[in-house]
């Protein structure tokens, strides 16, 4: 196995995120790899947490990543965040994105959780995506 592929998946990810006009049309730049610290925007996108499984075979080292995307808003019900959690996964699923390091030989979309926030009155929707990387 290899985590050496994993920031330029990352990295990607972001940047893919960042490029892509419907989804910045929605959230801006309000796309980050942690919570923003200080004043929230009303809604933005975090890349969160990850898990890698070793996929290497007799040609290589490789991995599976799986990452969590998430759309976080304090807007009232659930259709704004449902409107930019379609525009991540349009954006990310499928992609072929060009990595720093490694190659990536999918990516797909696994799941989505969309839920309020206990105590607060934000809503935040977990996308689960996988990526098949090859280092």
């Amino acid at each position: 196995m290899s985590y050496g592929v994993a920031a330029a998946l990352q990295e990607a990810v972001y940047q893919r995120l960042l490029a892509d006009p419907v989804l910045t049309g929605l959230v801006g730049t309000d796309i980050f790899d942690a919570a923003p610290p200080g004043t929230v925007p009303t809604t933005y996108v975090v890349i969160g947490p990850e898990e890698a499984h070793e996929r290497g075979d007799g040609t290589g080292r490789g991995a599976v990543h799986e990452f969590t995307v998430s759309v976080v808003t304090s807007a009232a019900g659930f259709l704004s965040a449902k409107e930019v959690a379609a525009a991540v996964s349009d954006a990310l699923s499928g992609a072929d994105l060009v990595l720093a390091r490694g190659r990536l030989v999918y990516l797909n979309f696994l799941h989505a959780t969309a839920r309020r926030v206990q105590g607060a009155d934000i809503r935040r929707i977990d996308l689960r995506f996988a990526a098949r990387v090859e280092d």
